[in-house]
């Protein structure tokens, strides 16, 4: 860049941190959150609809789900880390919004030959394959609206759109309940559930993954309309581009009503990079840290994220549970995953990002032992809520967080680096606690060892995090 540009460019920039409010229609915020919908419903929709898959596809038992599971859930999250390291990096080379659309079309139609898929083989590889749309999309979109938020609003508006990934969440849940399980007297099951006999009663897994198939393809069709990040723009160096959307959120802002405040200072645009973005990340000793820090949190979080979101349903039925009734505790556990999104998007910037992970841990230890100490359904269906509450409210403040510690030359591919290889762990340790859960004496040991891993890894992230919030993205991460 010229000095001229360089002047220009860190204007820009001082001009979107001082944005007061959503800068864009918030209709934008409901095109992200189709697509995140999708991801959720993808990932949520194999907590209830295996059992079904298992019996109708694999030929055995209820009880013997929970071994098959292991392997599929780490194939989708190798997936996931190859579509998360390979992937994403590329929206920092091309931009992140051409990047969404490809992503998502590679989750639709991974979802569609899940549908189809004949045998045990075909199911794992139609998984591994959409957990790569989903590695690189759920870094993109992150590190997207971060850049585009309100300084002030970063976790609110990370955590609105994960209020959209909730309902999807709550959609697999729920339809999972409806067409793959036999009905039962509630609260033991669902009275309406289609899964007992007749086409849904071989089929209904199938047609879950068409449904992801559809919103997948309504989300690519919505994503054309995303304007690209001024963020990036400015990194490479397309001032004007910039500067044109920049005007434009202005426009918005004020017709708002909003008062635009004076400029913040001018924080130096690092120059135009033309490495691989990862070695901008490896090769400074202030990243480097950071990153090792946040792979650990991550690869032990979700252990725990994974084993409940995806395995709950198949270890509960380990336990000795009927699968209607383990599925209605998915089910009912599922309403503490929207409240968790709406809790983190009202309260999230009150405290700082790693504080988060700690009340999280708690809250999911406390939940986790109401179910297990207590026989009667009404505290199981509670202690669920409380159980998805805790293992979920941290999760979109810890997206802001990721996003924060990485600068935007290489933001994407830092989230990615971090929540790619963050998921190796959950994908291990699911096949852990999934390949132990048959022999686990109590559901007490069950949730205490799932819980365990979310404890450490707040403890280290409360101890060894860094600060972050209410701080410019270029003051964060030059």
């Amino acid at each position: 860049m010229s000095k001229e540009e360089e002047s220009k460019a860190s204007e820009i920039i001082a001009r979107l941190d001082r944005l007061p409010t959503w800068a864009f229609n918030y209709i934008l915020l409901g095109i992200i959150g189709i697509g995140e919908l999708f991801t959720f419903f993808d990932i949520f929709n194999i907590n209830v609809s295996f059992v079904q898959t298992a019996v109708t596809l694999f030929h055995v038992s209820p009880a013997q789900a929970a071994p098959l599971l292991g392997p599929v859930v780490l194939g989708n999250l190798a997936g996931y880390v190859v579509g998360s390291l390979l992937l994403s990096p590329i929206a920092d080379r091309i931009g992140r919004r051409d990047m969404l659309m490809i992503t998502m079309l590679i989750m639709g139609l991974s979802s569609l030959y899940n549908a189809f898929a004949p045998n045990y083989i075909n199911f794992l590889i139609a998984r591994t394959l959409t957990g790569i749309g989903v590695g690189a999309d759920l870094a993109i979109v992150n590190t997207y609206v971060s850049e585009v938020a309100p300084l002030a609003y970063r976790s609110k508006y990370v955590s609105a759109i994960f209020i959209f990934s909730t309902i999807g969440g709550f959609l697999a849940i729920w339809l999972g309940l409806l067409f793959t399980t036999p009905p039962a007297p509630f609260p033991q099951g669902l009275p309406i559930a289609l899964g007992g006999s007749g086409f849904f009663a071989v089929n209904g897994w199938r047609v879950m993954y068409i449904i992801g198939a559809a919103l997948a393809l309504v989300g690519l069709a919505l994503r054309f309309r995303l304007p690209e990040s001024p963020r990036w723009l400015v990194s490479k160096g397309r001032i004007s581009e910039a500067e044109m959307i920049v005007n434009l959120m202005e426009e918005k802002v004020t017709s708002k009503g909003y008062k635009l405040p004076s400029l913040p200072s001018f924080i130096p645009v690092y120059k135009i990079s033309k490495t691989v973005p990862y070695s901008e990340i490896l090769t400074n000793s202030s990243y480097l840290k950071r990153f090792v820090l946040l792979v650990v949190v991550w690869f032990l979080a979700y252990t725990t994220v994974y084993s409940i979101a995806a395995g709950l349903t198949s270890l509960l039925t380990a336990q000795g549970y009927s699968p209607s009734e383990a599925g209605m505790v998915s089910a009912i556990g599922i309403i503490g995953f929207v409240l968790a999104a709406v809790i983190a998007t009202l309260l999230g910037e009150r405290l700082e990002r790693k504080w988060w992970i700690g009340i999280g841990a708690l809250v999911t230890v406390i939940g986790g032992m109401m179910i297990a100490l207590t026989p009667n359904p009404i505290i199981d269906g509670l202690g669920a809520i409380i159980l998805f509450i805790g293992f979920n409210v941290w999760v979109p403040v810890a997206y802001t967080w990721t996003a924060e510690s990485f600068p935007t030359r290489a933001r994407t591919s830092g989230f990615a680096l971090c929540d790619g290889i963050g998921h190796l762990g959950g994908g291990l340790g699911v096949v852990y606690i999934t390949s132990v859960a048959v022999s686990l004496h109590s559901t007490v040991e069950l949730f205490g060892l799932i819980a365990l891993f979310l404890v450490i890894s707040a403890i280290i992230a409360m101890v060894a995090g860094h600060y972050t919030l209410g701080k410019r993205l270029d003051e964060i991460s030059p």
